[in-house]
């Protein structure tokens, strides 16, 4: 067999020649408009809140084999709890179920019930005492989360200023923002549950997406210095495409391992999926087409000498 056609990431050329910044300001614009739909999404719309954060009844239980999750869900929804998860703990025979009770009524009303009925239907299921989330717990689970969000973009912010200028560090922190911003109005305009979950994914999401922020970065700060002459512009498309076939491996080889969990991995691991699946293609974007442009309209310092920045044009 020919090596001619192996691997085939030689069908990507070696050198490339894009124009990747006469395409921003278009680009600016449609960002523009994708963040202000997920902003009204969020606002009229909202999240589709979890248990996690909406509260409710989780029992635990175990059973002589596997836990049988997909059937443990298909039996809550048949008994109307429409609006309950089911997953697994740590042992394959240990799982957990939680359900929001109805409006005003008791956490703990009709646990017996529905384990009778849940015992009958899986001979040899054991229960441990039901345990009741109030909204309060909740809502500071939200808050938490939120911090946690708020807490990694400061440091992201600090960490960039330091190792590079104060400008790369505004530019990468806008870029996640935007990331984030646009998950979170994905999921709240298809409905997906947010959850506990969610919010591990949307810092799993900063991490990529400041990863490809520190090597975008680190080769135009390279070339910044080798190419003194050069305008910045001219340097900003130079940097990407010779970083273009690391971004092309490094994202398609996330989304090749995500997307298994994605089409395979059953409505729990779906929502974290998803944000994560969309975070990274999203996050890739915004390193070329969010960041850098900032940084192509500010102008950057290249050792004593000041690079004039250049106007933004087509």
């Amino acid at each position: 067999m020919s090596t001619s056609f192996w691997p085939l990431i030689k069908f990507v050329p070696a050198q490339t020649h894009f124009k990747f910044t006469r395409l921003a300001p278009y680009l600016a614009i449609v960002s523009a408009i994708a963040v202000l739909a997920s902003v009204a999404s969020f606002l009229t719309i909202g999240l589709n809140l979890g248990l996690d954060f909406k509260g409710g009844t989780v029992i635990e239980f175990s059973t002589p084999g596997p836990a049988p999750l997909a059937e443990v869900r298909a039996a809550l929804a048949k008994a109307g709890l429409k609006d309950s998860a089911v997953q697994g703990l740590g042992a394959p025979n240990e799982a957990k179920l939680s359900y929001l009770p109805p409006e005003n009524a008791d956490p703990t009303a009709g646990v017996a019930k529905l384990e009778s009925q849940l015992a009958a239907q899986f001979p040899g299921m054991k229960f441990k005492p039901a345990t009741a989330v109030g909204g309060k717990v909740s809502g500071e689970l939200f808050i938490s989360g939120m911090t946690a969000l708020a807490v990694a973009l400061g440091l992201m912010l600090l960490y960039i200023w330091f190792r590079f200028q104060l400008q790369f560090g505004l530019g990468a922190v806008i870029a996640i923002f935007h990331d984030l911003i646009l998950t979170i109005g994905v999921l709240s305009f298809l409905h997906i549950e947010f959850s506990m979950t969610s919010i591990a994914a949307l810092l799993t999401i900063i991490g990529y997406s400041m990863n490809e922020k520190v090597i975008t970065f680190d080769r135009l700060r390279e070339n910044l210095r080798k190419y003194k002459r050069t305008a910045l512009r001219d340097i900003i498309d130079l940097s990407e495409n010779e970083r273009l076939s690391r971004t092309l491996i490094t994202g398609s080889t996330a989304l090749l391992a995500l997307g298994g969990m994605l089409f395979l991995g059953g409505p729990t691991l779906f929502p974290l999926v998803f944000a994560m699946v969309f975070g990274i293609i999203i996050g890739t974007y915004s390193s070329i087409y969010v960041a850098l442009p900032i940084i192509l309209v500010w102008g950057v310092k290249r050792g004593d000498e000041e690079a004039t920045p250049l106007p933004a044009r087509p």
